[in-house]
């Protein structure tokens, strides 16, 4: 009798390939990067080709010289994605001598230590930023008004909006919520801050790209921004003379550029639907307490990377139903 004899899964190729993700993505960050070099001018293409350049050698020279694979990982795109996203999270002034060491612990310590791409636990991006942020904490928070398109170290540097929130949450003297910019300013990027967070309508061109694509599901950005809304929306109605309303909070700092790019990185995230909507409101409850409570007027590195640390044991206890699994009867 001949035995029938199946091959192990996925039995059809469905066409999608690292290489090919990763190249979506960075489609999907082109208008943020447009924005950037039309408001930041010369200082976010420095920083953005020092960030890619520098990740891309290290990645290279650590797998080559340190990890001695007979292959490299350069090509697949992945390092270039950390380069720009590292990029997009800093100030459009920062020197390229602090910019080459954010790269270095992005894929140095973030990333290859782990054993390279597939096997990091947190974003490697955001473990370069935050380490900037620990390390050179001035440089970090010097912001450069919009408008200076010549300038790089010398630009003149102005508050944030969340810094102006922050302020007068605090009740520090010289904030107020008059300062802080429209929503149509917000909204299209016309305000400081990092070079890759401050157009709203460019991340969300990048997230109906990729949803398009399908390199990423609704589930993660859509948890995050509905959950960082209602929470600041009723922190605004308990108290509105010293927290901003909900869509102020939205179209501001980091949260665009996180929930769409950074929250949704394959490896750091939950593999299941009903994980990723528990990652996406914990990661949004973060942000809030951070934002509203915390010393930091941002919170969306320090929550992605403190839900990445629980992301294991969210795919442990949150798994999907087993194939031809049939529901027990009580």
């Amino acid at each position: 009798m001949n035995k029938l004899i199946v091959s192990l899964s996925p039995h059809v190729h469905g066409g999608d390939s690292v290489k090919k993700n990763m190249y979506g993505v960075l489609i999907a960050l082109l208008p943020a990067f447009l924005v950037s070099l039309y408001f930041f001018g010369v200082g976010a293409l420095i920083v953005t080709l020092t960030s890619v350049l520098a990740c891309v050698f290290f990645e290279w020279a650590i797998g080559k010289f340190i990890m001695k694979k007979e292959t490299t990982t350069v090509c697949d795109g992945s390092a270039i994605i950390t380069g720009v996203l590292l990029a997009f999270n800093l100030p459009s002034n920062l020197p390229v001598w602090i910019i080459i060491i954010g790269a270095l612990f992005a894929i140095g310590v973030g990333k290859m230590s782990f054993g390279g791409l597939g096997c990091n636990p947190f974003n490697p991006a955001l473990v370069g930023r935050v380490f900037l942020l620990l390390s050179f904490p001035v440089q970090m928070t010097s912001w450069p008004a919009v408008g200076q398109l010549t300038a790089y170290t010398d630009a003149v540097t102005t508050a944030t909006p969340l810094a102006i929130m922050k302020g007068v949450a605090n009740g520090a003297p010289g904030f107020s919520m008059d300062q802080l910019p429209g929503a149509l300013d917000l909204f299209f990027g016309n305000n400081p801050g990092c070079i890759g967070e401050v157009s709203a309508v460019a991340l969300l061109l990048g997230l109906v790209y990729m949803l398009w694509k399908k390199i990423i599901t609704w589930h993660i950005p859509v948890s995050i921004l509905v959950t960082v809304f209602l929470f600041t929306t009723i922190m605004h109605y308990v108290d509105p003379a010293r927290y901003a309303d909900g869509l102020t909070h939205l179209l501001s700092g980091g949260l665009m550029l996180g929930a769409v790019f950074m929250a949704t990185d394959y490896v750091t995230s939950p593999m299941n639907h009903r994980g990723m909507l528990i990652y996406g409101v914990c990661i949004g409850l973060l942000t809030v307490v951070i934002r509203l409570f915390g010393a930091y007027p941002e919170g969306m590195s320090f929550a992605i990377l403190i839900m990445n640390a629980f992301t294991p044991l969210i795919n442990t206890y949150v798994k999907p139903k087993r194939f031809g699994e049939v529901a027990k009867k009580k």
